[in-house]
């Protein structure tokens, strides 16, 4: 994708004699101004249970749009358009690659299977169904129109969910199996629907057969796996650099920069290849907490950790404004010619399918996911089902990306609808449904109980696989038992699969890895380096330490 416009200004001022545009200043400095206001408002309503910065943001663009609207005499600003190039290429990286960086990932690995559940196969039931439902409902509606590309599309991109409110209330210590949950579910479905909606652009709906559903399907399968290969290969590339070349002997920027450059670079040579970015540049993201991160210096990592955060948490809140400030931007409205009910009949049955959709493969693959686990503690209980549910009900930055990109270019008045539409369900989703959710979290689930799922489970199945699974072990100990046979040690696979993948991973990662891409206890030593001079330090103890030992044995 290439940018057309940065900051696509239109605003009626005179010209200055600055090499940069007047308009343009103003608009930039119009949403800096916004941020700071986004930051200090959600600062004082930290402790507030209807508000958080998510609707903080949003509710600032709106009111912010509306006095720009009023000072226009109720002609459009358009103050900063909205441009999906803008968004994907300049805003979205940043918030999935700090996702993937900031990720607990022993907890993400843990309910790896359940986040793939929820996040690949529910996706894809929620795209069939909300497709299907839009086919079958729109007609009635008097939306006649639309083809079979734009409802596929259409289930693609309300499939994209916003958990960002939610992600917000819940807490990483107290409910650690549904935060991973929620987190990780949220961004391998933006991933799919992205993808989804890529693989449907991709595909020529002229010539409808049989094959067209395999080719949809062959499609994907290969955008998500070469899009997480490519994260991987370029993730495991900058540790490999970095552990080899040390930047930080010389100046820990280096380093820094190194890690966002390769970062953002990933992103782009996947969208260069047609790829899926946010797939990529969330386990480039991964790969680089796991092994880059600890190839630099100290200095670094916490520049690293912090800066990534900050870069983060600033998008995340412009694109909020953003959303809202373009939300009034009447030419679309006027564009649309739809009355007042068909934007209420069109958007509550997107809305609806939306909740029909979520619901449809979040308790059905949450009983299944029990059906297969032996222990109670590690079963999905019918609350946690309900706050996963509710969860990804919102909708956000993501679905408007998608939606500009497939009605934007459209010149029936339908298509304008279906812009219009998609943002009243962002924005009712999001203000409505976000304001309740901390109260609706709390009245569910109890805050200072103890986690449901805790990780006391993995690490008994873990003394269990060291003594099933050893690589260089005697059929019999010293004492003459015989070990368990094969079987109890496959079954034990079976029981506990993502405990004895997760051992297994440690010895690989221990053994081959680390040695090669560095990572935590591989850091090289460089005198002079803050790990250098903690290492002498730890040598001149000791040495005293000795002499002070055989000094006390004489005496």
């Amino acid at each position: 994708m290439a940018v057309s416009e940065t900051l696509p200004v239109l605003v009626s001022l005179p010209t200055s004699s600055s090499i940069l545009n007047t308009s343009t200043v103003i608009a930039v400095t119009v949403f800096v101004t916004l941020l700071c206001a986004c930051i200090v408002i959600g600062h004082l309503l930290e402790e507030n249970r209807w508000a958080n910065e998510s609707i903080t943001a949003l509710l600032l663009g709106l009111a912010s749009g509306a006095v720009v609207l009023l000072i226009r005499k109720g002609q459009s600003s358009r103050l900063l358009v909205f441009s999906e190039e803008l968004f994907f290429i300049y805003l979205l990286p940043p918030i999935i690659f700090n996702a993937g960086f900031q990720v607990k990932k022993k907890q993400f690995f843990k309910n790896f299977s359940i986040i793939l559940m929820f996040g690949i196969c529910g996706t894809i039931i929620s795209f069939c169904l909300i497709s299907l439902g839009a086919f079958l409902l729109f007609k009635r509606i008097g939306v006649t129109t639309l083809g079979v590309k734009d409802y596929l599309a259409i289930g693609a991109i309300l499939s994209a969910t916003d958990s960002v409110c939610t992600l917000q209330v819940l807490n990483q210590d107290e409910t650690p199996f549904l935060y991973s949950v929620v987190f990780g579910e949220g961004v391998v479905n933006d991933a799919t629907s992205i993808v989804l909606f890529n693989s449907v652009q991709s595909l020529d709906f002229s010539n409808i057969d049989a094959m067209t559903a395999f080719k949809l399907l062959g499609t994907f399968l290969y955008l998500f796996f070469s899009s997480t290969a490519l994260g991987i290969v370029v993730g495991l590339l900058s540790a490999f650099s970095i552990k080899t070349l040390y930047f930080g002997r010389h100046s820990t920027d280096r380093e820094v920069a190194i890690m966002m450059l390769l970062a953002y670079l990933s992103y782009m040579v996947a969208e260069l290849l047609s790829l899926s970015g946010i797939l990529t540049v969330f386990f480039c993201g991964i790969v680089m907490s796991h092994y880059t991160w600890h190839n630099v210096t100290e200095s670094s990592r916490v520049t690293t950790k912090h800066g990534f955060a900050t870069i983060s948490f600033m998008a995340e809140t412009f694109i909020f404004l953003y959303v809202g400030m373009d939300a009034l931007d009447i030419d679309k409205w006027r564009d649309s010619n739809a009355s007042a009910w068909t934007f209420i009949a069109v958007s509550s049955t997107l809305f609806a399918l939306v909740l029909v959709g979520r619901a449809a493969f979040v308790y059905p693959l949450a009983n299944i996911s029990n059906c297969l686990k032996r222990r109670d503690s590690d079963k999905i209980i019918l609350k946690q089902q309900f706050i996963v549910w509710w969860a990804g009900l919102m909708r956000g930055a993501v679905t408007i990306a998608l939606s500009y990109n497939q009605f934007s270019g459209g010149t029936s008045s339908e298509s304008s609808l279906m812009i219009t539409s998609t943002i009243i369900v962002v924005l009712f989703s999001t203000v409505i449904f976000g304001s309740v959710t901390k109260l609706l979290i709390e009245a569910v689930l109890l805050r200072h109980a103890k986690p449901t799922m805790s990780d006391a489970g993995d690490f008994a199945s873990l003394e269990d696989l060291r003594l099933l699974f050893l690589e260089n072990g005697d059929p019999s100990d010293n004492s003459g038992n015989q070990t368990a046979p094969m079987r109890s040690s496959f079954r034990l696979l079976m029981r506990h699969p993502t405990s004895t993948v997760h051992y297994f991973w440690r010895k690989f990662d221990d053994r081959f890895m680390r040695p090669v891409f560095g990572g935590r206890g591989f850091v090289p030593f460089v005198p002079g380096s803050p790990t250098g001079a903690a290492d002498e330090t730890s040598k001149s103890k000791e040495a005293v330490w000795a002499i002070t030992n055989r000094t006390k044995s004489k005496l």
